[in-house]
């Protein structure tokens, strides 16, 4: 299983059989990377530039192959037991849902099975987990493709943001407002 560079585990043995399409691919199958940032790899920038900017490795494709895939997740319900966000507008409190990186290190260490590669490099790759989720992740052998159901300390988090979004969207008047008080 791949590791973190603290040496936890991070839930899969290969982060590119659970990665996503590149952030990079526009929706016409163009590489958003050679076309907004040409002076960051000039080299790759032209050979891109000369196939109309397509998008070399495809929406399908081995995204190994690209120097710039980039794969990070929207961040709205657990890859892992489906949990869904909440989030409150000012409201500071933890999120319930978290980034979880797949991939660290080296070309080497994002290969599977530790194997040396002539990959293009390191690559960002996450997912969403919840708090209860990664912690499982990080702190034992959990897999994030595990069949797993929400824990439910995150069932009453979620539940108890959610009543409260609920009642600060009820409609009340000013009048209403006042009584009470």
């Amino acid at each position: 299983m791949e590791r973190t560079p603290d040496g936890t585990p991070v839930g899969v043995d290969d982060p590119y059989a659970v990665a996503g399409v590149c952030d990079h691919l526009t929706d016409d199958g163009r590489c958003r990377f050679a076309l907004t940032r040409a002076g960051d790899d000039p080299e790759f920038t032209a050979e891109r530039r000369d196939d109309g900017y397509a998008c070399h490795v495809g929406e399908e494709g081995e995204w190994r192959a690209c120097p710039h895939y980039r794969s990070t997740t929207d961040g709205r319900e657990c890859y892992r037991c489906g949990l869904a966000e909440v989030r409150l507008a000012h409201d500071d409190a933890r999120p319930l849902v978290e980034e979880h990186h797949l991939s660290y290190g080296d070309a080497a260490s994002s290969a599977p099975n530790g194997s040396d590669s002539d990959d293009a490099g390191p690559h960002e790759i996450t997912v969403a987990l919840c708090r209860w989720c990664h912690t499982k992740v990080h702190k034992s052998f959990a897999r994030i493709d595990d069949d797993a159901s929400p824990d439910p300390e995150a069932l009453a988090a979620r539940e108890n943001r959610r009543s409260r979004e609920q009642s600060e969207s009820a409609f009340e008047t000013a009048s209403e407002r006042v009584d009470r008080e």
